[in-house]
């Protein structure tokens, strides 16, 4: 299904829907341990496929999603930036989350960070939503440094045992960042 928000410009980026193309190396990011550190675990090729296939789901649902990042003249697929609707529950949910995947020899060239605004440009002006979140275990920094200077805020009152997280897992316990339109910045 094609949206008006599918292929979106950055600067450097190109933010756009997904192919056939892009799910070996995103297999490859999904069972890199540095870009899992902070996930339960690593992904097998089937496993990262049906992840690709969820999100491919979510744009024909939804009409918005996580965009395949394309770094023209450089890299076919740099891994995903977008917004997506959380499929579990929480105090929190129903809501819009902005997330981020991107390859480790990508890292440290601010593509998520300028990706991201991309989405919640799409997000806050396109989609009228009125907030924005996005969560992560409290010792991911790289994306805590993401989202601070996307201008989300630390919600500790919303703080969370992420629910597809085992019990007792180290990393069972997540932290939430909000975001709302009247206090983006583009």
């Amino acid at each position: 299904m094609s949206t008006r928000f599918d292929d979106v410009r950055t600067e450097r980026l190109r933010l756009r829907a997904w192919t056939e193309r892009d799910l070996e190396p995103f297999a490859a990011i999904n069972s890199d341990p540095r870009v899992m550190e902070h996930f339960p675990k690593l992904q097998s090729r089937a496993e990262s496929d049906a992840s690709a296939d969820r999100i491919r789901g979510h744009w024909a649902t939804h009409g918005f999603g996580l965009w395949a990042i394309e770094i023209p003249g450089e890299v076919a697929f740099a891994g995903y930036v977008g917004l997506s609707r959380p499929t579990f529950e929480a105090a929190f949910t129903p809501c819009v989350e902005i997330g981020w995947r991107i390859a480790a020899d990508c890292w440290g060239h601010g593509y998520a960070t300028e990706g991201a605004r991309a989405a919640l440009r799409v997000g806050f002006v396109e989609l009228a939503l009125d907030e924005i979140v996005s969560f992560t275990v409290p010792a991911n920094q790289r994306s805590l440094r993401v989202m601070d200077k996307l201008g989300l805020r630390h919600d500790p009152s919303a703080d969370f045992d992420h629910p597809r997280i085992p019990a007792g897992h180290p990393l069972q316990r997540h932290v939430l960042f909000r975001l709302r339109r009247d206090a983006w910045r583009p």
